[in-house]
Formats: C-alpha cells, sequence, structure tokens
C-alpha cells in the first residue's frame, strides 16, 4: 500500500474529498488542518530535542539552518 500527501487549496478542497472518498480503492483519508500541522511539528520538534539530549542525534548549528533557509 502507498501513502500519497497532497497541497490543495481551500476552493478546491470540498470537491476534492467527495471524490476521493467515492473511490472504492481509498482505504482511509485523513484530514489534516493548520492547527495539527503545528501541533504535529512540535511534536517532532520535542523528540528530536530528546535524542539531541541523550546523544542520539547531533544538533545543528543556527547558523547552517539559516543559511539554507
Amino acid at each position: 500500500m502507498r501513502q500519497v500527501t497532497l497541497h490543495i487549496t481551500d476552493k478546491k478542497f470540498p470537491i476534492f474529498m467527495e471524490l476521493a472518498k467515492s473511490l472504492d480503492f481509498v482505504k482511509k483519508i485523513e484530514e489534516e488542518g493548520p492547527k495539527e500541522q503545528i501541533l504535529q511539528g512540535i511534536k517532532q520538534a520535542v523528540k528530536e530535542m530528546n535524542l539531541i539530549k541523550k546523544g542520539k542525534l547531533k544538533a545543528r548549528d543556527a547558523r547552517e539552518v539559516i543559511k539554507e533557509l
């Protein structure tokens, strides 16, 4: 089984969801709004910070991260 992540405009979202729900081969549909995305990002950040503190993940210099932006 494969998973796909789509970014759809708010205007087209209801139409797309109606279509996706009508497809018999679609097994699971998860809707994730901005709040859920932020919470997921925070959870991931906390997880990574804990791994860094335990020495299981190497920390990155903030200057390097800013340069990538």
